[in-house]
Parts: C-alpha cells; sequence; structure tokens
C-alpha cells in the first residue's frame, strides 16, 4: 500500500518511522511518504493560508497550494484516465474533520484494503471548501472524523488513522491471529489479559487461565468480553 500525507508540520509524523509501521516501511510493505504543503507554495513567505471571504474569526487554509499538492500525488483525474483507458487505481483522499464521519475499526478495515491513500491535514479555521470539490476529481474523497471534538490540526487524527490502518495491512503485525481477538474486531470489547507471575501484589490470575482447559477458556474470555462491553459501552450492544 501507498500512503502520503500532506502537512505544514511534516515532522509530526517522526513517529511513523518507529515500532512496527517503520518495520513495514523499511522492508518495503508499506510505502508511506510524509508531504510538507508549503512545498507547493510560491511566495517569500510560503504562504498557506488568508481571511475568510464573509468576514469571521482564524484563517483558512489557501485552495492553491492544495490544489499543486494533488496533482503531484494522483494520476490524471477519473474523466482523463477513462479517456486514456489507464487501469491505474483511483486514490482514496481522507481529509479529518470533526463534520465527517467518525472512524471505526470497520472503516480502517476497510481503508487498509485500498491501493493509495492520501491524507490530507487541515488546520486553522480549515480548508477552502472548493479544494474537497476538486480533490474529487482526483480520487474518492473521504472526510472522517476521530470523535465529537475539536483538535488543533488533522496530524493527531491521521496518526491513529495510519497506524490503526496500517496494522491491518498483510504482514505488518507478525502474528494475524492477534488482529482478530482485539477490541471492536467482533464488535465486543476485548477480554483482560494476563501474563507471569500468577501472584501479583496479593492478586491472582483467574485460576480458569491456568486449568489448561482450552474450551473453558475461550467460554470465560467471551463472557469477559459480553461483560466489559455490557458495563462500558452498553452502545455496542445496542442497549
Amino acid at each position: 500500500m501507498r500512503i502520503d500525507v500532506v502537512s505544514i508540520f511534516p515532522s509530526y509524523f517522526d513517529g511513523l518511522t518507529l515500532s512496527l509501521l517503520g518495520k513495514a516501511r523499511d522492508s518495503g510493505i508499506l510505502d508511506l511518504n510524509v508531504h510538507d504543503l508549503r512545498d507547493w507554495t510560491h511566495d517569500r513567505h510560503r504562504t498557506v493560508d488568508d481571511t475568510p471571504y464573509g468576514g469571521g474569526a482564524g484563517m483558512v487554509m489557501k485552495p492553491e497550494p492544495w490544489g499543486e499538492a494533488l496533482d503531484a500525488l494522483t494520476s490524471p483525474p477519473v474523466v482523463e484516465r477513462a479517456q486514456r483507458d489507464e487501469t491505474q487505481a483511483t486514490p482514496t483522499i481522507i481529509f479529518p474533520s470533526p463534520a465527517g464521519e467518525v472512524f471505526t475499526q470497520a472503516t480502517a478495515r476497510d481503508l487498509a484494503a485500498r491501493e493509495h491513500l492520501i491524507f490530507g491535514c487541515g488546520r486553522y479555521e480549515g480548508i477552502d471548501e472548493r479544494v474537497f470539490e476538486y480533490a474529487a476529481d482526483r480520487g474518492e474523497v473521504r472526510l472522517i472524523s476521530l470523535g465529537d471534538y475539536v483538535l488543533n490540526g488533522g496530524e493527531v487524527a491521521v496518526m491513529a488513522m495510519v497506524e490503526a490502518i496500517g496494522r491491518l495491512i498483510p504482514g505488518v503485525v507478525g502474528n494475524p491471529e492477534s488482529l482478530v481477538e482485539e477490541s471492536h474486531e467482533d464488535g465486543l470489547l476485548e477480554y483482560p489479559s494476563y501474563t507471569k507471575p500468577a501472584l501479583w501484589r496479593d492478586r491472582e490470575v483467574p485460576p480458569i487461565l491456568l486449568s489448561g482447559n482450552h474450551g473453558a477458556i475461550a467460554a470465560w474470555r467471551r463472557d469477559q468480553q459480553l461483560e466489559r462491553t455490557r458495563d462500558r459501552r452498553p452502545d455496542l450492544l445496542g442497549g
């Protein structure tokens, strides 16, 4: 998979060179590139924002650098590709937005199956609306929110999404079975985990986990998932 990230703070994404995603990048499983939006500006101040039409507080990100960034990171528009009989996959262009669909594990799994993702990190009061319209000519546009709160910019949201998506790409996580048993994969929260020692500060590991009875352990874990989900996230059960 290819992932391109556009931001005015590219160093924000240095953490993606670490751990599993860093190894996937080094091995060629993940083609991850971070770009500075200011590279597509042409004035001495490398300006990416201006005052909003209609008045109001804050600044709005200008369309010109975003348009050039999209031109550089995508193939010709969909209509042009059809006319030229090109078969290159259409990229999915994602903008974090509090007005977007909520990001879930199902969203991550869907996006992990795509060939090319482009993330655009907004700042200030947002990006000129025409950028989203133009982006729709270059690929599939998705506005996605991490939740009902506001961040200073899109970088934190993109970091979270890239990690959630990247770990689902085949070969990134060493043991694929660990992905199956995680929270939200089956609509429930994950069961509690324990390791050695069996007794720690007067707290014991549940005896069932030491029994060697795999059927009983599986049933206990399922019960724990249901109990945790009822207590902490009843909305997942439709309650």
